[in-house]
């Protein structure tokens, strides 16, 4: 699958690269480049629309270009070798993703779909790569970038590996809310069914909610609609850092 570029409504006529220009500037990634390097970047970007639900890209397809998110949300996940699909993360506005195949030119390791109606940047690889050929500075940012996802990997398997069911839920349910919540009146609301947080452990949706009945009624958590509200944050970081035995 190639990237589909479209029409985004309300940006005709509209030049992207402003768009990616500010994305990029923004971005950890790339922040605190010189602003000619970063124009040498927006200057290929072009817009892509995706509407909920859509896939931007597929696990095993050519990584053929970089995205940023505009306006949206964008799931990564992958598929288990049993054909379950394990979330990986959510990117939000001033997000990049896709660059571990753009840069090694293998095939993505995970596939992205739109959450929300989305607008995106797209950068093509050969484009792209011709910039970091020319700018080291550029490569060095990307080699951080890597080690960051390599410290994500790494956390993921020490979940996996060491901590059990409440642990493993408590601890990827601060960080959620942490990267993605939204400060409220009664704590950090993270916009994600109970469904979905199941994806992200590879854990059953029964199992899921009968820990997050029990926080509830704790007052550790409120749970809505596709919503889930931290209300007590310590309460759940002592419940992560508790113990990785299943019989403390």
């Amino acid at each position: 699958m190639t990237a589909d570029l479209r029409v985004v409504p309300g940006q005709a006529g509209k030049d992207p690269g402003a768009a990616a220009r500010q994305l990029l500037q923004q971005n950890y990634l790339f922040a605190g480049l010189p602003d000619a390097l970063l124009d040498s970047l927006a200057a290929h970007a072009q817009w892509r629309a995706c509407r909920r639900g859509e896939p931007i890209f597929s696990q095993g397809d050519e990584g053929d270009a970089l995205y940023g998110v505009v306006s949206g949300r964008v799931r990564i996940s992958t598929m288990s070798p049993e054909g379950r699909e394990v979330f990986l993360n959510i990117m939000e506005p001033g997000d990049t993703f896709g660059e571990i195949a753009v840069i090694d030119g293998l095939p993505r390791t995970a596939g992205a779909v739109a959450l929300d109606a989305s607008t995106l940047i797209v950068i093509k690889r050969n484009e792209f790569l011709a910039v970091v050929e020319r700018e080291p500075r550029l490569a060095m940012h990307l080699l951080r970038l890597f080690c960051q996802r390599v410290r994500w990997t790494s956390d993921l398997v020490e979940e996996s590996s060491f901590l059990f069911g409440p642990a493993r839920l408590a601890k990827r349910l601060l960080v959620l809310a942490a990267l993605h919540g939204t400060a409220g009146p009664d704590g950090m609301e993270l916009a994600i069914s109970q469904s979905e947080l199941a994806q992200f452990l590879n854990m059953s949706r029964q199992l899921v909610n009968q820990q997050l009945q029990e926080w509830r009624a704790k007052g550790w958590v409120s749970l809505g609609r596709a919503r889930i509200i931290v209300r007590d944050a310590e309460a759940l970081g002592r419940e992560a850092g508790a113990s990785a035995n299943p019989e403390r």
